[in-house]
C-alpha cells in the first residue's frame, strides 16, 4: 500500500482540514464523535508544519505526540497508580492512571497530532485504535472540541514503516500531500525565504526530487545562503552548502541557475515601483532570450508567478504608480499571451479587491477580448 486519498498541495490540504474540522465540531455538538484525519506523504513535504501552522493561524491549542518513541503501552495510557479510599479497609484499593504529560487537559479547539504514526511498533498501533475510534482510551479522553490528525509515510518499500490493516485505516479520513512548486512558493514568500531560492524552485521545479532534495532540505539550504550576497563570487562555499543538504542533480541545477545569472531575475517590487518602465521592458526582453537566442518562457513564468504572489499577499499595499506599471507589465510583448491570460485570470480570481481594481483598464480589456 502506498499513499491513499486525493493528492493535494498545501493550499488544498488546508481547505480539506478546515472542512472536516468544521464538520467534526458540528457532530460533537450533537453528541457524536468526528473522524480523525491521516495525511500521507513522503518526507520533507511539510505535513507536520502544515498542521502546526493551521493551529497557529486559527489560534488553536496544539498537542504533539510521536508514537514511534513509545516503548510500551504505559507511554500511551499513562502510569498506573493505586488509590486506597480507606486505609482501614482491606480490598477497597483500585488502580487509576495518570495521563501522560502530552495529553490535552483543557477544552479546545485544538489538534492532537500523532506524527509519523506508522513508524510506531505494531503493538502501539493496536493500542491507538480506540483513540482513533472514540477520541479516548480506557485511561483518558480528549477534552471537547479537540481534533486528531495523524501523519504517515507511504508503505511502498522506501520507508521503515509498520503496515496498517483495514480496521485501522477505516477509522480515518485520508489525503496525500504532494509537492507543488507554486503552492510552495506562496508559502515561502510569506515565510520570508530567500527570494533567489523561490526563483530557483519556480524555474527548476523538477529539481525537487523527493530523495535528499525536499522542500524541507531546500529551506535549510536557502537559510544557509541567505547572507551570501554574491553567490557566484562564493560559488565554492555555495556548492559545499548545497551538497550538504541536496541531491547532486539539484546542486548542478542550482550552479546553472547561478552561472546563467538567474539570481538576478526582476523583483516584483522593482516592477511595481519603477519610475521609468522602459528599464523594466528592456530587462524583460533580455531575460526572455537565452544565450543561443532561444525563448526562455521559464524565466518569464517565474517572474509572473512571483509578481502574482507579491500582489496576492495579505501584506501588499497599493501605491499610485502600481496600477500603471502593472498594466504595462501585462502588455509587454516579451510575455507570451497564454502567460498573460493566466496571470490576469489568477489575479482576478484570487487577489484582494484593490488589486482587482488595478486590472480594470481598457487596454487590458481589449487584450482579453482579443484572446477569447
Amino acid at each position: 500500500m502506498s499513499k491513499i486519498g486525493q493528492n493535494v498541495n498545501t493550499n488544498q490540504l488546508n481547505k480539506f482540514l478546515e472542512h472536516i474540522f468544521n464538520r467534526n465540531n458540528q457532530l460533537h455538538e450533537k453528541g457524536q464523535r468526528g473522524t480523525p484525519i491521516m495525511i500521507w506523504g513522503s518526507h520533507g513535504l511539510g505535513k507536520t508544519q502544515t498542521v502546526f501552522e493551521y493551529a497557529k493561524k486559527n489560534n488553536w491549542k496544539m498537542a504533539y505526540c510521536a508514537p514511534a518513541q513509545f516503548e510500551e503501552m504505559g507511554d500511551l495510557h499513562g502510569m498506573p497508580m493505586i488509590v486506597d479510599p480507606d486505609g482501614n479497609i482491606q480490598g477497597d484499593e483500585y488502580t487509576v492512571y495518570s495521563p501522560p504529560e502530552w495529553v490535552p487537559k483543557e477544552e479546545g479547539p485544538g489538534i492532537l497530532l500523532l506524527d509519523d504514526i506508522n513508524r510506531a511498533d505494531d503493538r502501539i498501533l493496536r493500542g491507538v485504535m480506540q483513540l482513533l475510534q472514540n477520541f479516548e482510551l480506557l485511561s483518558w479522553a480528549l477534552p471537547a472540541k479537540w481534533q486528531i490528525v495523524a501523519t504517515a509515510n507511504p508503505d511502498d518499500g522506501d520507508y521503515s514503516v509498520t503496515p496498517m490493516d483495514d480496521a485501522m485505516l477505516t477509522r480515518l479520513l485520508h489525503i496525500s500531500l504532494s509537492f507543488d512548486a507554486r503552492a510552495w512558493a506562496e508559502w515561502a514568500h510569506s515565510a520570508g525565504i530567500d527570494k533567489r531560492g523561490i526563483d530557483f524552485v519556480l524555474t527548476y521545479p523538477e529539481a525537487v526530487t523527493g530523495k535528499r532534495t525536499t522542500p524541507r532540505s531546500l529551506v535549510q539550504f536557502f537559510d544557509q545562503i541567505h547572507e551570501i550576497q554574491d553567490l557566484k563570487a562564493e560559488l565554492d562555499l555555495v556548492v559545499a552548502l548545497a551538497k550538504s543538504a541536496l541531491d547532486d542533480t539539484t546542486v548542478s541545477s542550482f550552479v546553472s541557475f547561478i552561472n546563467n545569472d538567474l539570481t538576478q531575475l526582476i523583483d516584483p517590487s522593482d516592477i511595481l515601483n519603477a519610475e521609468d518602465f522602459k528599464t523594466i521592458k528592456e530587462r524583460m526582453e533580455s531575460i526572455a532570450v537565452g544565450k543561443n537566442g532561444e525563448k526562455r518562457v521559464d524565466r518569464i513564468a517565474t517572474i509572473c508567478t512571483r509578481l502574482y504572489l507579491h500582489l496576492k499577499n495579505d501584506n501588499y499595499q497599493n501605491e499610485d504608480k502600481h496600477k500603471v506599471n502593472l498594466v504595462d507589465f501585462i502588455l509587454l510583448d516579451s510575455i507570451p499571451n497564454d502567460l498573460k491570460m493566466s496571470f490576469f485570470m489568477d489575479l482576478n480570481k484570487e487577489a484582494k479587491p484593490e488589486v482587482k481594481d488595478m486590472l480594470k483598464d481598457k487596454k487590458l480589456a481589449k487584450l482579453l477580448l482579443a484572446s477569447l
